[in-house]
Order: structure tokens, then C-alpha cells, then sequence
């Protein structure tokens, strides 16, 4: 892996209405590197990730790629992005196949891999279902299905393990070892666990403890 950092925070800072979430928050992440968000309900993991995709407003601070801002082409730098909120955008009147063909659609990628993509996440099986009778965890392996289906190097995960089983935990470990030893970089939040080698952790509580304290 190379040493260069290639995703860089400084001194981040959020706003919530007029509530300061979290201030001073920095990370500079190598090829290969997993980061572990960390913290209480509240603490602004959420917010952190959204920012970090460039869907969120950042109240202050500078994120790079490459050295570059990524404010200065924001497009650019979602295209690089897989982002998998809490919210998981599936259509109940689509089926399984036809969900992920929209999500590649609106990412403006190539179909080639869905087939392979669902047998990744144990959905091969149920390709031709309309979504409306998927379970919970069913459906939050349809969307960590995006992950298997094209290449992104930045992977923004918020909570990707709830409502999985085991056989599901273990293949979105899986799929995050093979992404960080092809080069890509992970950050994450998660109260379950979830087999990571070697990650870096970054709490959150010191950051809104901060944020607190009237500059």
C-alpha cells in the first residue's frame, strides 16, 4: 500500500439549527486504511458521514482528496463515494434486480455485475421479488448490495451491520477486506461488531465536547 494520504480532514466543525454538533475534527487516511467512528447517540456520526460524502453542510473546516478541496468539484467527488445511510431508498413495487439497475442508473454506472453483486449479499435467490416483501435485513443487504455492484474508492458506511444476521455480517467483512486490500479506503460507524482488520477509531464525544466550549 502506499503511504500518501489521499483523504484528509482539518479541523471539521457541523451545525445542527443554531446547535454546534462537533468542532476540530481531523483524520488523514492512507490506501487501505478502515476508520471507525465512535460515540454516543447524538454525537454527530451521521453528520460526520453525510458531510464526508458531500451531502452534509460543513460549518467549518477543509476535506481533500488527493490533496485537492473537494468542495471545488463536489460531482467529482460523489462519483468517487459509496455512501449507505440509515435511509436504504429501496421502491416496494420494484423487484430486488430492478432496484439495484435504478441505483447504477442514478450513479451513471455500467449493470454488468448485478447478478454477482446479489449473490454477494445472499439476495441471487431473490432477484425477481418486488422489495415489498423483503424483510428489514433483506432490504439493508440490497442496499450494501451497491457496494459489490461498481467501484468507488471512498466507502461512508452509517451503521451497515443493523438488521444483518451473521451469514450477512460476515460478508460485508468480507467485501470490506477485499475493497481496503485493492487500495480503497472505509470509514464507518457501528455499535455491533464487525470483523475489521487493523482499523483506526475516532471518537466523537471529545469533538462535541469541544464543540461546546464558547470560542
Amino acid at each position: 500500500m502506499t503511504s500518501i494520504e489521499i483523504f484528509t480532514a482539518t479541523d471539521l466543525a457541523c451545525t445542527r439549527g443554531e446547535r454546534r454538533v462537533f468542532a476540530g475534527i481531523g483524520f488523514a487516511l492512507r490506501a487501505g486504511d478502515a476508520l471507525v467512528l465512535t460515540g454516543p447517540n447524538g454525537s454527530g456520526k451521521s453528520s460526520l458521514l453525510r458531510i464526508l460524502a458531500g451531502l452534509g453542510r460543513l460549518a467549518g473546516g477543509r476535506l481533500a482528496w488527493k490533496g485537492a478541496p473537494i468542495a471545488s468539484d463536489l460531482a467529482a467527488h460523489r462519483a468517487r463515494v459509496h455512501y449507505v445511510g440509515h435511509l436504504d431508498g429501496v421502491r416496494p413495487a420494484l423487484t430486488v434486480a430492478e432496484t439495484l439497475s435504478f441505483w447504477c442508473g442514478l450513479a451513471d454506472r455500467p449493470r454488468t455485475h448485478l447478478g454477482e453483486a446479489l449473490d454477494v449479499v445472499g439476495l441471487g435467490a431473490l432477484s425477481d421479488t418486488p422489495c415489498r416483501f423483503l424483510s428489514s435485513g433483506q432490504r439493508r443487504r440490497l442496499a450494501l448490495a451497491r457496494l459489490a455492484a461498481w467501484h468507488a474508492p471512498l466507502w461512508l458506511l452509517d451503521e451497515p451491520g443493523t438488521g444483518l444476521d451473521d451469514a450477512a455480517l460476515a460478508a460485508l467483512a468480507g467485501l470490506i477486506r477485499l475493497h481496503r486490500s485493492a487500495g480503497g479506503v472505509v470509514v464507518l460507524s457501528t455499535h455491533g461488531a464487525l470483523d475489521l482488520d487493523r482499523p483506526r477509531f475516532l471518537s466523537l464525544a471529545e469533538f462535541r465536547d469541544r464543540a461546546m466550549v464558547p470560542a
